[in-house]
């Protein structure tokens, strides 16, 4: 059973994280209500005028808008991805090709990118990539760096999301763009994140679905809720038909319903051994996790 403020937290692990953390945005529906304010999740709050956004380049490819610095064709690589992410997360997650478009914003270095953040979103912490959404459109910022592949797949991952159902809780969110934002090696597996569960789960920490379901602004979000939220999209969408069937029921309502019942409800009744049958996954993912770095060794 899933229980609420019990057990071990992961909250001991975060500081170890060295990555890009917190993706900030603002769901359209809320953003209206909040223009006055900064509370350090959605960027169009304290927006002055924006100067200097990428427009030397510009076009359109499946609902996929790309102004950037730097000229890239449309059949480039990292491109191409992005149209297979999309019929990616349509296929995996049941959902209809989004028909409303999302707009990258490709900076040509990080200076030019912080320079923009700063001028836009002056209350902004620093973060390699954003998504920011909005009534009017759906836009994801990052400059040309070493980890452009996997920003631009967590963020797009926002995006898509955010075009295909009228809301979306923060922890699945998160959880579906750490799971798509992987790229390379089995499906959806972040052998970083499996590592720190099996370390966590030694330690006596269990999960709990009910904390993340009422985390509801980014900044509530901590390291180790990243991982918990990538760690439960992982464990319904692999570990069986009842668990993927569960999760893409949940999501076929948010096309439809902003607040339908609660996942963790929806499980309690459904499948009442949830977190016993979590527990045997994360198993099988830190193994796997010690297995690579064992043949990682041997080489």
């Amino acid at each position: 059973m899933m229980t609420q403020g019990g057990g071990t937290s992961l909250a001991g692990l975060s500081t170890r994280y060295g990555r890009r953390w917190g993706s900030s945005f603002c769901r359209p529906p809320i953003v209206l209500a909040i223009v006055a304010l900064w509370l350090g999740g959605c960027g169009v709050i304290g927006r002055q005028a924006p100067t200097g956004l990428p427009a030397r380049h510009k076009f359109t490819a499946n609902q996929l808008v790309v102004q950037s610095d730097i000229r890239l064709p449309k059949n480039h690589q990292l491109i191409q991805d992005l149209e297979t992410l999309r019929e990616d997360l349509a296929s995996t997650l049941e959902l209809p090709l989004q028909k409303q478009p999302v707009t990258i914003y490709l900076f040509a270095d990080e200076v030019r990118y912080a320079q923009y953040l700063q001028t836009a979103y002056p209350n902004l912490p620093p973060r390699r990539a954003y998504f920011v959404g909005t009534s009017d459109e759906l836009a994801v910022y990052t400059f040309w760096g070493d980890k452009i592949q996997e920003d631009l797949r967590h963020e797009y991952t926002h995006g898509v999301l955010h075009a295909s159902l009228k809301d979306v809780p923060l922890w699945l969110d998160e959880g579906l763009a750490e799971y798509f934002e992987v790229y390379e090696g089995p499906r959806g597996y972040n052998r970083e994140y499996a590592e720190h569960m099996g370390e966590a789960l030694r330690n006596g920490w269990r999960p709990d679905m009910l904390r993340l379901e009422q985390l509801t602004e980014v900044q509530q979000m901590q390291k180790a809720d990243y991982l918990e939220a990538w760690a439960w999209v992982h464990f319904m969408l692999h570990d069986s038909d009842d668990t993927r069937g569960a999760l893409l029921s949940y999501i076929a309502d948010l096309r439809f319903e902003a607040r339908p019942q609660a996942l963790s409800a929806r499980l309690q009744n459904t499948l009442p051994n949830t977190e016993s049958r979590f527990l045997a996954h994360a198993s099988t993912l830190t193994q796997a996790a010690v297995t690579a770095g064992a043949v990682k060794v041997r080489q």
